[in-house]
């Protein structure tokens, strides 16, 4: 974990938020707002919520969600209701009467992990400490709203969270401090978000005291080092033969839980939700075929093999057992 003080980098171990011989915890009046919606949010407000004045939380708006299409609450306004705090929920925080709102909550600083919404300037200049952004990379790398995706896409072989002052730019703020952890060959996005999320959590809260007292200080994110991690949308999921079939793998942990990966099988969608690739060459991209009893496709270089697919209106299953069902699945 490298914490940027006053005096230079300094290096620390990565330490668990229980062990106190690195920090000493203890509650906060600072006045903080919180702005968050998915998941990955969650740890972070109740590591906040313990430690500091939590004055507001802002989140996204409820949306319709399932077949029944009913409206869902984000999982951080469901938390921040149990809890108690003042919530919300502008479709857009440029709207006059949410900046009043927030004005009136009286941030010292407002914490930002997953919002969803780009911060305006006099939202950013509103708080006395600025506003802190809890990004999952170790920026400059990843820059967007996918980093955990693109991270294993890339095949990169660590990824971790970034502490940032927020600025107009997207993810281009200064950086306090940075934690790296090693992304596995088993990681999902799903997986790797659990992880990100929970240090996510602690290195804030490590990071916050010296912040507010002066002691951490701020450097600037080197802009030849930039790489961007745009939204991703459900159409990016369809599976393309004609790429390796170790990228094909990564894309399908990479897309684990959402949006999916998936191919066309007698006309209906094929989800894959686990894969793996073995190296071989055969001709014909996208020839199915049966490897060590489960269905696989032939692609540019090797073959992917499914360890796990859903075949559309039904539930998931092992490869053996869509086998089972489909006999005529390498030659038909």
């Amino acid at each position: 974990m490298y914490f940027i003080t006053k005096s230079g980098l300094c290096i620390y171990r990565m330490r668990g938020l229980r062990d106190t011989n690195y920090v000493r915890i203890r509650p906060m009046k600072t006045p903080v707002v919180f702005m968050g919606s998915p998941e990955f949010s969650l740890p972070t407000l109740h590591a906040l919520t313990e430690r500091y004045q939590v004055c507001g939380v802002v989140t996204q708006p409820d949306r319709p969600s399932g077949r029944g299409k009913q409206l869902t609450s984000s999982p951080v306004k469901q938390v921040a209701m149990q809890l108690g705090l003042p919530v919300m929920q502008p479709q857009k925080l440029r709207d006059p009467q949410a900046f009043e709102t927030l004005r009136q909550w009286e941030p010292d600083i407002i914490v930002v992990a997953a919002f969803g919404q780009i911060l305006r300037q006099e939202v950013l200049e509103l708080p006395r400490y600025g506003c802190i952004n809890v990004h999952a990379s170790l920026l400059p790398r990843w820059r967007g709203a996918a980093p955990i995706q693109a991270a294993i896409l890339a095949g990169d072989a660590q990824t971790g969270i970034s502490i940032m002052k927020m600025d107009a730019g997207l993810d281009s703020g200064p950086v306090l401090s940075q934690c790296a952890v090693a992304i596995n060959p088993e990681d999902t996005a799903g997986s790797l978000n659990q992880k990100l999320a929970a240090m996510g959590a602690s290195l804030l809260i490590e990071t916050l005291p010296g912040y507010i007292e002066g002691d951490i200080h701020p450097q600037s994110q080197d802009e030849a080092f930039v790489t961007k991690a745009p939204m991703l949308s459900r159409q990016q999921g369809e599976l393309d033969f004609n790429q390796p079939a170790q990228y094909l793998a990564r894309m399908v942990r990479a897309y684990h839980p959402w949006p999916g990966c998936y191919t066309i099988w007698k006309g209906q969608s094929l989800k894959v939700h686990r894969a793996h690739a073995i190296q071989t060459e055969h001709p014909e991209p996208g020839s199915r075929l049966i490897m060590d009893g489960k269905p696989a496709w032939i692609t540019s270089s090797g073959i992917l093999v499914a360890d796990e697919l859903q075949p559309a209106g039904k539930r998931a299953m092992l490869g053996e057992e869509f086998l089972r069902g489909n006999r005529d699945w390498a030659g038909g």
